[in-house]
């Protein structure tokens, strides 16, 4: 019987990380993987190839619709077929890397399904129905999530699609229904409108992406509206007649009402997400989950049964990628001995529309809520000179500080490259900035940094540019 020093399960961004950095550590690691490749959802079937696709059809609308006024003539011709082979290439260059960084690290691999027998046991299904149980001192659960379901509406992957199916489809539909408005559900959504689909969102809420700052939230469905999108709020589809050639939705308010019928050629049902756990055995484990199904762990990731950890989209918190790599890191580190921490309060999110929109800390309506006293600083990028000259001048940048003691408590972009400027952001609030922090830190010129600057700067109303 193989014997190692941790057994990870899953090798998405939480599985592979966790055991990279036990390795470095010292530990004698083996990874449980049931896919063909490591990398989980997000290298797979999520992050990776949608963002393929976002950049490819970004590119061919502004290619479309922005070359001529910058003086470059051109008349794009979409080649489907050749942008979703531009999107597997993608994907299977950072498969690959991850597959180089595990054997480069001396790590042990299993593929195939991994059953929790007891602590310290896992035994391994391969595809040939063969067996084996490997050993570890401590096993770390990493399995991550998969799509979340409507009751009564059948996914086939062909006319209705989860995010999985709507990553390949062979052509561009006429007219496509998005159910969900979350972030999953507004990229996709967006993917295919710049190549040329009628896209209809249906969210059940008054307001799309929940969870983001109200005011970025109202002025992003401005600008997709603008591209194109069309939304339904308050509304949900109640049933899907797929007899015919079309696709009939009957969809009806959420709060009661006259239903309507509406026809497309593409449902994308982009609901959320669930946490994978089934088939793991925690029943008979004795591993405790919650009303959600996610498994329950201290603050040192440790689940009831001692030895068994979890980390990712299968335990509490926001289902990211980076907020599962960072659970992996700290785990590997606490079972090394060492102090593992996650900050919770300083985890990025990112849609990566266009524009973009980015988000860190705490929102308006939160701090509302929580009875903090806040001061907003917020500046636009029509006042941006690089955004001026790049064109991309819709949304702005908002920095919410304490009002007692100015330490910047959340901050909200929505524009071009939101989500790599929210990182100075979040390293401020990483070591507890103030907006003065911000504010008198040195921004090369021109950038569109510059407008995280000078919302630092409107927090305490000096902002210079406007």
């Amino acid at each position: 019987m193989a014997q190692f020093d941790l057994i990870v399960i899953g090798t998405g961004p939480g599985g592979y990380v966790c055991a990279i950095r036990a390795a470095q550590l010292g530990m004698k690691v083996a990874v449980v993987e049931k896919r063909a490749n490591y990398g989980g959802t997000c290298l797979n079937v999520g992050c990776i190839p949608s963002k393929a696709l976002l950049h490819a059809s970004e590119a061919y609308a502004e290619a479309a619709n922005g070359f001529a006024d910058m003086g470059i003539k051109v008349k794009p011709q979409l080649d489907l077929g050749a942008m979703l082979a531009f999107k597997d290439e993608g994907v299977k260059g950072n498969v690959d890397g991850v597959a180089f960084l595990l054997k480069k690290h001396t790590i042990d691999h299993f593929h195939g399904t991994g059953r929790i027998r007891a602590p310290g046991k896992v035994e391994v299904t391969f595809i040939n129905g063969e067996k084996q149980t490997i050993e570890a001192k401590n096993i770390v659960i990493a399995t991550g999530s998969e799509v979340a379901s409507l009751p009564g509406i059948d996914i086939d992957e062909k006319r209705i699609v989860s995010s999985t199916g709507a990553l390949s489809l062979p052509e561009v539909p006429k007219r496509m229904v998005v159910i969900g408005g979350g972030y999953i559900g507004l990229e996709l959504g967006s993917v295919w409108s710049r190549l040329g689909s009628e896209v209809t969102v249906v969210e059940m809420l008054p307001r799309i992406t929940p969870g983001l700052d109200g005011e970025v939230a109202r002025q992003f469905q401005r600008a997709l509206e603008k591209q194109g999108l069309k939304f339904k709020l308050g509304a949900k589809v109640a049933g899907v007649d797929a007899k015919g050639k079309s696709l009939k939705l009957t969809v009806e308010p959420a709060n009661g009402g006259k239903a309507e019928t509406i026809e497309c050629d593409v449902l994308l049902v982009a609901v959320g997400r669930a946490p994978n756990t089934q088939g793991l055995g925690l029943a008979a484990a004795g591993v405790k989950t919650d009303n959600r199904g996610r498994i329950v762990v201290d603050p040192h990731f440790q689940t009831n049964v001692p030895g068994i950890y979890a980390i990712g989209d299968v335990i509490a918190g926001p289902m990211l990628a980076h907020k599962a790599e960072d659970e992996g890191v700290a785990v590997a580190e606490i079972l090394a001995g060492q102090a593992g921490h996650v900050n919770y309060d300083v985890i990025p999110s990112v849609v990566y529309t266009a524009p973009e929109v980015a988000s860190v800390g705490k929102t308006e309506e939160e701090l509302k809520e929580a009875g903090v006293t806040y001061k907003v600083g917020k500046f636009p990028f029509t006042a941006n000179g690089r955004a001026k000259v790049n064109r991309t001048t819709e949304g702005f940048v908002k920095v919410l500080a304490d009002a007692a003691t100015d330490r910047v408590l959340g901050v909200h972009i929505l524009g071009a490259d939101a989500g790599t400027m929210i990182a100075e952001a979040a390293v401020l609030m990483e070591f507890g900035g103030s907006a003065e922090d911000l504010a008198r830190t040195c921004h090369a010129h021109p950038t569109l940094n510059e407008a995280v600057k000078e919302a630092a700067l409107a927090v305490d109303k000096r902002p210079i540019h406007m």
